[in-house]
């Protein structure tokens, strides 16, 4: 959807709204089984301190030392939940734990393993890269079967989810593919939860079984480069 700049937060947070219920219609679902994640990286601590006067509660970053920076703006936010949606660093996992309350992009056993020694319990997802795309991060399909295994036997991390990142196209049709190969993934390996489609292509995703959609764009307008 196009984004203009004359509009609020809370006018934008409505249009996904509508763009979630009518999407749910379309594909018989009740819109409270899709959860919205808005996706905050490169925007400043101002933006989700309006997104939770809005009623937003979930977040999404991309960086561990971003997040490190914005955390003491946001720590007096009761009942926000911020997700690692980027790639993790196995080095970064104990800064990690301290500060998410879910790993959405998990793409190896070893690392499950590393985030699992910081003893937290945590909810997390499986990052799986379907594109043969070498830019995208994630795990070869291939490799669910090991990752899924690890995070099972694992103390402290409860498998909710996967979570896939299609390549870019602005037509958003050619993102389903990738989106109904992920369900039948999650349905194989019995893990419920599904994180996929963003601001242009939420409609297909959520056609496809998303139970999250990752918004930004669409939510707080175009993401300028940091400097």
């Amino acid at each position: 959807m196009p984004f203009t700049d004359n509009t609020t937060l809370a006018e934008r947070r409505a249009r996904v709204g509508e763009r979630i219920e009518i999407a749910c219609a379309r594909a018989h679902r009740d819109p409270a089984s899709v959860h919205l994640l808005a996706v905050t990286k490169i925007f400043g601590p101002e933006a989700i301190r309006e997104a939770y006067a809005l009623g937003l509660r979930e977040f999404g970053e991309n960086y561990v030392q971003e997040m490190e920076r914005k955390a003491p703006m946001v720590a007096g936010l009761e009942g926000a939940r911020f997700h690692l949606i980027g790639h993790l660093q196995s080095n970064k996992t104990k800064k990690a734990a301290q500060l998410f309350s879910a790993v959405d992009s998990i793409d190896s056993a070893k690392l499950a393993t590393r985030l699992d020694a910081e003893a937290k319990p945590m909810n997390v997802m499986i990052e799986v890269r379907l594109s043969a795309e070498e830019a995208k991060s994630g795990s070869d399909p291939s490799e669910l079967a090991a990752i899924t295994d690890a995070i099972r036997a694992s103390g402290h991390l409860n498998l909710v989810g996967l979570m896939t990142v299609p390549p870019w196209s602005e037509d958003p049709e050619t993102a389903r593919p990738y989106f109904a190969k992920l369900r039948a993934l999650a349905s194989q390996y019995a893990i419920p939860e599904l994180s996929m489609g963003m601001s242009n292509d939420l409609e297909v995703a959520i056609e496809e079984g998303a139970t999250w959609i990752r918004v930004g764009t669409a939510l707080f307008g175009r993401r300028k480069r940091a400097a």
